[in-house]
């Protein structure tokens, strides 16, 4: 190989692989752009529906995601309603690792009731999703933050 077509090489390997790293990170900048948590903020009670436009958990079902600031100290108590789909709701930390999650309530039904005590201030996602294939549907998803009495 000549030094002439070694260089030509060279650079068109160096053009191809900034393209290829540039367009990922314009592909990872918009799937970013994407995902977008629905705020809660002292609404404590949300009436809204899980659909096959939500995000698919790769066991048949979907998932919607809320975003909640959170302290440390405070005792969380979430509770997620549906007659429509077996509900399963998740406590994510805001790098995605699972805090707490909860499948059935506590009554034998499919809803779910999760308790925790947070350990860091910052935000947290709570996700509504559906167990398996059951699908979709309205639900009821309340969030309180349990205060200690004095």
């Amino acid at each position: 190989m000549t030094k002439f077509s070694a260089y030509r090489w060279s650079i068109s390997l160096l053009f191809g692989l900034s393209s290829y790293f540039f367009g990922f990170k314009t592909l990872s900048t918009q799937a970013e752009s994407l995902y977008s948590p629905i705020p809660l903020t002292s609404i404590n009670e949300v009436s809204d529906t899980l659909s096959d436009k939500d995000i698919p958990t790769g066991e048949g079902g979907f998932a919607r995601d809320y975003i909640v600031n959170l302290k440390e100290g405070d005792q969380l108590a979430v509770d997620l309603i549906s007659d429509d789909f077996d509900a399963i709701v998740v406590l994510l930390s805001a790098d995605g690792t699972t805090v707490a999650e909860n499948d059935d309530g506590p009554d034998g039904s499919t809803n779910s009731l999760l308790f925790s005590r947070i350990t860091e201030s910052g935000k947290y996602i709570i996700r509504v999703q559906a167990f398996g294939e059951t699908g979709s549907g309205k639900f009821i998803l309340k969030v309180s933050r349990l205060r200690p009495t004095n």
